[in-house]
């Protein structure tokens, strides 16, 4: 659906040169959820920004639906962006218009007749939850209901893809759910292809099929969700994943355990139907080896369930490679944190 190839954006000043993004390739599948998480400063915005072209790149190419974006400019391009919505993070309502004006805005500047626009505003409303918010303004509304506004005008026009750029970052806990919830909903039942920025990795677990790391203007991993959770292959996307499943031990019981004769420190994770499998109990009876529960966690990533489990083990060289056999014959994610003395 998007292909982003060698993108790159350089910001010029009188200081200098800025990288804000150097080559960055994504291929983002039609009708994903795909989450492009990074620290502050990493390029994000700017990157979400360059997909409709408000930032034109320095270099490369967008396609959106085999459409290269780069090559267009004028009328073309503002059509092209007809099919491209985008939410905000302030909102940015008009806060003269009422929530159903600020949904027939883009409609007005389509030139649609007041017919048409009455009818799909009319069809957005219960769509977003605000059937009854029609006549409201903006500052009688919470965080969360302007929020919906934000997501309605971006639907406004039948975009076949829309940009979230920390759509929920202003919100709070519960609030972000709500909007999580009903960004999958559209997802689901509109078959849009969303594309959601953010620095928190509990809004790529609770609602993104696939992940990008930006890092320092780079892309440095992309995967499916479950594999980035369950495997996750660089030093910053592993402090993502901590900071939704901390599982590190004190250090002074890591060395404690590492201390001891024939023992190994190892860290599993669980996803799906594994999560509720007997795995420790059938790994005793089946290797022989004495195991101790050190930490333990189960979640969930989307409606998948995922669990994370440290464990020590206790036994012969043999035994523990029994162990890891029987470990990996179950489809788990072995990895070893701390081999013993």
């Amino acid at each position: 659906m998007i292909e982003i190839e060698n993108l790159s954006k350089t910001y010029s000043s009188r200081h200098g040169c800025t990288k804000a993004l150097e080559n960055v390739s994504l291929v983002i599948p039609r009708g994903a959820v795909y989450g492009i998480i990074g620290l502050s400063g990493a390029g994000k915005s700017t990157l979400v920004r360059c997909l409709n072209l408000l930032e034109q790149p320095t270099g490369g190419r967008i396609l959106v639906g085999g459409q290269d974006l780069t090559k267009l400019s004028g009328k073309a391009l503002r059509q092209a962006r007809q099919k491209i919505g985008m939410i905000f993070q302030h909102f940015n309502l008009l806060q003269s218009r009422t929530v159903a004006e600020n949904i027939a805005f883009p409609l007005e500047i389509a030139k649609l007749s007041k017919a048409e626009i009455q009818s799909r505003v009319t069809e957005l409303l219960p769509l977003v939850g605000l059937a009854e918010k029609a006549n409201a303004y903006p500052a009688e509304l919470s965080g969360g209901q302007k929020q919906r506004v934000g997501i309605a005008r971006a639907l406004a026009l039948k975009p076949e893809v829309l940009l979230c750029d920390e759509a929920t970052s202003a919100l709070d806990p519960q609030t972000t759910f709500s909007i999580l919830s009903l960004l999958r909903e559209i997802n689901i039942t509109l078959g849009l292809t969303i594309v959601i920025i953010t620095h928190e990795m509990k809004v790529i677990k609770e609602i993104c099929t696939h992940v990008a790391v930006l890092h320092q203007s780079q892309i440095i991993e992309t995967a499916t969700v479950e594999s980035v959770f369950t495997n996750p292959q660089s030093p910053i996307a592993q402090e993502f994943v901590a900071s939704v499943f901390p599982n590190e031990l004190p250090v002074e019981l890591l060395q404690e355990l590492s201390e001891k004769d024939q023992t190994e420190i190892i860290r599993i994770r669980f996803l799906g139907e594994n999560a509720t499998q007997p795995v420790i109990s059938d790994l005793i009876r089946g290797s022989e080896v004495k195991v101790n529960i050190l930490y333990g966690s189960i979640d969930h990533l989307r409606s998948t369930l995922f669990g994370s489990l440290i464990l020590e083990l206790q036994g012969s060289p043999e035994q523990l490679a029994n162990a890891h056999t029987y470990l990996k014959s179950r489809g788990l994610e072995v990895e070893v944190v701390k081999n013993g003395a």
